[in-house]
């Protein structure tokens, strides 16, 4: 192994008469001085630690979820990577030197019988009587086997302890799989928000062309274009959406997200799909911090698509107050059939109302939607303080 080569060099330039090449004696304390050399190694370079568990994983059979994965970042771990290294190195030296040294000698001891010169005491064999040395030949064999099988034993049993993630290695796991689900969770609720008003307000608009195509050509000529002009702005959106995905790759996005400077393009394509929208805005939406702007124009339209979907075309009442501390936004359409009985909560929704409660809450806001009183309240609160991005 090359620290062993290096103390090898070094030993007889600071020790008279050593010799490691040649002398057993000095080879030995070669291979001990070796040890630390490795440890300090395994200190200071972090990529030790997958190279070992990639050797565990191979030679020692070892699961890989009992290891650790990427560099030794912390010192904690990089201490337990010298230690399995240690280990590593000291059981590998042993076994090398043991199936280096024991195959030939088992062949003579096997062959004492049978060869009258290697029989001879001046070579330096003991003298074996029949079949001793065969025996001896055998023992030292397995001598050999049973050292190799302990080593790997004994290895297989530290890795884990020594390889295997740390607090902070599970800490750092744990983060990038919260980043990674929070990044679905985003692309989700920009999905949702974005295509999911833009085909509720196309299927009303549809719909309707389609009952009064003959009666009223001229409703049914207007539908279609409100259909392509909320279509080419769904496409603008998923556009943007898509550009998230390549923003996270390092690449810039498409096109900007959309905020609340557009409130009055998306009421527009609302009311284009035969619904009446009541709007009152209280306070100026321009120059607002983007990140509130931004999750502030997806609630809104996921508060219309909700109506859209859910109720049809009912009137909707949409209040969006922007003071100096917060922006608070209410959407409220009539609950169908709610004189008869008013459902406490609508088949099949939900996931947009959780998306909206998380774009609030990731603010430092809140979200509240129910129906009370035959009315479908969508409230929503979300702070200036500190929003800048």
């Amino acid at each position: 192994m090359p620290f062993f080569l290096l103390v090898s060099v070094v030993l007889p330039l600071v020790a008279d008469g050593a010799d490691p090449l040649r002398q057993v004696g000095w080879q030995l304390v070669a291979f001990g001085g070796a040890l630390p050399v490795a440890a300090l190694a395994a200190l200071l370079f972090p990529l030790v630690r997958p190279l070992e568990v990639s050797a565990v994983r191979s030679l020692c059979g070892v699961p890989a979820e009992l290891l650790a994965e990427g560099p030794a970042v912390s010192w904690a771990a990089r201490r337990r990577t010298a230690l399995w290294f240690v280990a590593h190195l000291l059981a590998g030296g042993i076994v090398s030197g043991m199936t280096l040294a024991a195959p030939p000698a088992a062949v003579v001891l096997l062959l004492l019988p049978f060869a009258d010169p290697l029989r001879h005491t001046a070579l330096g064999w003991p003298a074996f009587h029949g079949l001793l040395g065969p025996l001896a030949g055998l023992a030292l064999l397995a001598l050999v086997a049973g050292t190799s099988w302990g080593a790997g034993t004994l290895l297989a049993r530290l890795a884990p302890a020594l390889l295997g993630p740390t607090p902070a290695d599970r800490l750092a796991a744990a983060e990038r799989r919260a980043a990674d689900l929070a990044s679905r969770n985003r692309l989700a609720r920009e999905l949702h928000d974005a295509v999911g008003h833009a085909l509720s307000a196309v299927t009303l608009q549809a719909g309707a062309a389609r009952r009064v195509l003959d009666a009223d050509p001229e409703f049914a000529r207007r539908a279609l274009a409100a259909i392509e002009e909320t279509t080419r702005a769904a496409v603008a959106e998923l556009d943007t959406v898509l550009g998230l995905l390549r923003e996270e790759d390092g690449s810039d996005p498409a096109a900007p997200a959309p905020t609340l400077d557009g409130l009055t393009a998306l009421l527009d394509r609302t009311r284009a799909a035969g619904v009446p929208i009541e709007a009152d805005v209280e306070g100026r939406c321009t120059g607002l911090p983007p990140v509130v702007s931004r999750e502030a124009y997806r609630i809104v339209q996921e508060g219309l698509g909700n109506a859209l979907r859910h109720a049809g075309p009912v009137p909707i009442r949409l209040a969006v107050c922007v003071t100096d501390a917060d922006v608070t936004i209410r959407v409220e359409n009539a609950v169908p059939g709610a004189g008869r009985a008013a459902p406490a909560a609508r088949a099949g929704g939900g996931r947009g109302l959780r998306g909206i409660a998380e774009r609030a809450r990731l603010l430092g806001g809140g979200a509240t939607a129910a129906a009370e009183d035959g009315v479908w309240r969508l409230t929503a609160r979300l702070p200036l303080k500190g929003a800048t991005t």
